[in-house]
């Protein structure tokens, strides 16, 4: 018989108040660049699952138009369109020098949430008060921001791509509405067929206004690097706000930035307000600082603002700086320190950013490099479109339901192929569900036990108590019936009611058999599973904001399962064995969460008899359900858990034709 040592109990932190993005969010620096490296694919790959890009869909012809060149003293403006996939336009201008000299670098500037952003202009006014403040330098220059940063780097030999944000200036297919305020979840959208964006759907397949915006910039990188002017061991992104977002976002995933500016984003406070900078299972465990540091030891500058990025000096740049150092490139990272600045992207702070780019571009200005002035053009003569170009007539809610129909379709074409080989599903498929779930079974952690009850049931001991995470202070109910003659195995049984599952005839036949049984109450499972699960405080009903942060109720069962199977594997007390055998059965609610527990625990779990009920995450319609997972259906919905669980041996009913015997008879094989 095992023996069970009694402990002191912790308190489930999983009870604690939700995370949301106004958390605190610090990077600790790594040790060692062995462990970072480590650490550093797997937040990377967190990013890519998250945004839909895991894999990276299909890249179609851009099909570029490059027209209306503007000839201007020192530099040209064109205006650009392309498409990243089918049917879905990226606008923008590209700056380029007058007289390019061999091949020159080529800098990308993401705007932030500044409406219409590229095609405004700031009032007279607003510029003297600037001015005055220190931010601005000119009155013509300082009335577009924009501009200003694309025309100084044009006439220091630099190509510019300004691009659109969705909905913003010229990107006239989502509405600012859809993009930037969305506020409630629309019937009409929340379908199991053309669905459409923040919807159950879409989150469970991972598409999101972040993810296309992500993706629109790895397509405007290919843009710029199919330039034949451009060098593509220079290639830099910058941008504020939202924009410093997109630029850390980028910069992280795509090893072709050899360059990032990322302005008044990267901070251990908020982490982005709005709901194109969010993206469930983007930030959980992680946060803004850390994408950062992706980047490293590349150069990369960042500044701080009277907002959220205020401590940035003391909470957060030390650490990069020290991670940076353990590369030997302290000096690759540069804080501009901008505390008595409002949330901007000001004549100061570009400037900062053309000689940190001077310097390790070496592009042979005086340091520091100031900007000069120039006359901004309107609206009128930077818009992309007009009658030789016409606008894309797919717009509204018909477009945004087509473009995720054809991510949906993409995705699938290109996940059933990896399916079918060892390499597509341990390289594409298993990574992608241990962001999905969001532990493995080596990360499980250190567990132990508390007894709480024990009685004499006569032929066994029933015993009840807590198995205890002391590494993510986490705890389970569970309940044992427990043979008096142990044959050494051991079934982990789970069902609707969490411990009550245990009182059944198969229970029994199991015990009568020396099999020991553990019951539990998986997380929120005591009492009845909730209707509807918790999420933060946030009027907004976008997924992103609560899963952004937390873990989903399903997931976090398969985190209890992945427990229980550790600690019967790991335990060890005086001169009693580990069991020989640990068997898992699932049943109702449990069913799909024991499939997902097996495919990461592997061989950990001998047997696997579960009842899945056909249940597909495909077709929850509501964010708050309790067998809600963003990225479910993505990779190949419930199937693709049980494919991962290979030639391990199984025993699945509700999927077909149903198995031979009884799930008793083959766990006691």
């Amino acid at each position: 018989m095992i023996a069970f040592a009694s402990v002191a109990t912790a308190e489930d932190v999983r009870l604690q108040p939700l995370k949301d993005l106004n958390g605190y969010f610090p990077f600790d620096p790594p040790k060692d660049l062995a462990s970072w490296e480590n650490r550093k694919e797997e937040i990377r790959r967190r990013i890519l699952v998250s945004e839909g890009l895991w894999p990276m869909p299909t890249k179609t012809p851009l099909n570029a138009v490059i027209h209306g060149k503007i000839e201007k003293e020192g530099y040209t403006i064109e205006k650009v369109y392309f498409e990243s996939a089918p049917g879905l336009f990226v606008t923008g201008n590209l700056y380029r020098p007058s007289h390019p000299k061999g091949k020159v670098p080529a800098i990308m500037f993401a705007h932030g949430h500044w409406a219409d952003a590229r095609l405004s202009m700031e009032e007279e006014a607003k510029v003297r008060s600037v001015i005055a403040a220190g931010g601005e330098r000119f009155e013509n220059g300082g009335r577009s921001t924009f501009q200003s940063l694309c025309v100084q780097l044009a006439r220091m030999g630099c190509v510019v791509w300004q691009w659109d944000m969705l909905s913003d200036s010229d990107s006239l297919q989502l509405s600012r509405e859809v993009v930037h305020g969305f506020a409630k979840q629309r019937p009409e959208m929340n379908t199991t067929e053309n669905w459409g964006l923040y919807s159950p759907q879409a989150e469970s397949h991972m598409q999101s206004i972040m993810g296309l915006q992500t993706l629109n910039a790895v397509r405007g990188l290919d843009f710029l690097l199919s330039l034949p002017e451009v060098d593509p061991e220079r290639t830099a992104i910058t941008g504020a706000s939202g924009g410093g977002t997109q630029t850390m976002l980028l910069a992280a995933i795509d090893e072709r930035i050899k360059l990032s500016f990322p302005c008044v984003m990267v901070s251990t406070a908020m982490q982005g307000g709005c709901t194109c900078e969010n993206a469930s299972l983007l930030r959980v465990g992680t946060g803004n600082v850390e994408f950062a540091a992706l980047f490293a030891p590349k150069p990369q500058g960042m500044n701080t603002a009277n907002d959220w990025t205020r401590e940035m000096s003391t909470k957060g740049f030390p650490d990069l700086q020290a991670l940076y150092t353990l590369y030997g490139k302290k000096d690759n990272v540069l804080l501009v320190r901008g505390e008595h600045f409002p949330h901007n992207y000001n004549s100061v702070t570009r400037s900062a950013f053309y000689t940190f780019l001077n310097r390790h571009f070496q592009l042979g200005f005086p340091s520091p490099v100031i900007e000069k002035d120039f006359e901004p053009l309107p609206k009128e003569e930077l818009t992309v479109w007009n009658a030789e170009h016409p606008a894309p007539k797919a717009v509204g809610p018909d477009f945004e339901r087509s473009l995720l129909a054809w991510l949906t379709k993409d995705a699938t074409e290109t996940l059933k192929t990896a399916s079918n080989s060892a390499e597509g599903i341990n390289e594409i498929l298993r990574p992608a569900h241990e962001v999905i779930i969001g532990r493995t079974y080596k990360d499980a952690g250190k567990a132990d036990w508390e007894l709480g009850t024990k009685e004499d049931r006569g032929s066994f001991l029933e015993m009840s108590g807590t198995v205890l995470n002391r590494s993510y202070d986490e705890e389970i109910k569970v309940l044992w019936h427990y043979p008096k003659t142990w044959n050494g195995k051991v079934v982990i049984w789970l069902g609707d009611g969490g411990n009550l599952a245990m009182e059944n005839k198969e229970v029994a036949k199991l015990v009568e058999s020396g099999v020991a049984v553990m019951g539990a109450d998986l997380f929120l499972q005591a009492g009845g599973t909730p209707k509807q699960t918790r999420v933060v405080k946030e009027p907004r009903e976008f997924a992103g904001y609560t899963y952004g942060y937390n873990h989903a109720l399903f997931a976090q069962r398969v985190h209890d399962v992945m427990t229980l199977v550790t600690f019967l594997r790991n335990t060890k007390v005086g001169s009693h064995p580990t069991p020989e055998f640990v068997g898992l059965a699932g049943w109702g609610e449990t069913g799909p969460v024991a499939v997902a527990a097996r495919a990461l625990t592997g061989a950990a779990v001998d047997r696997l008899a579960v009842d899945t009920g056909g249940f597909r995450f495909g077709e929850i319609l509501d964010y708050r359900a309790p067998g809600f997972l963003p990225g479910g259906s993505k990779y190949l919905d419930l199937p693709g858990m049980i494919l991962l669980n290979g030639d391990l041996p199984l025993w699945v009913k509700g999927e077909g034709a149903s198995p031979e015997g009884t799930a008793v008879e083959w766990l006691l094989q």
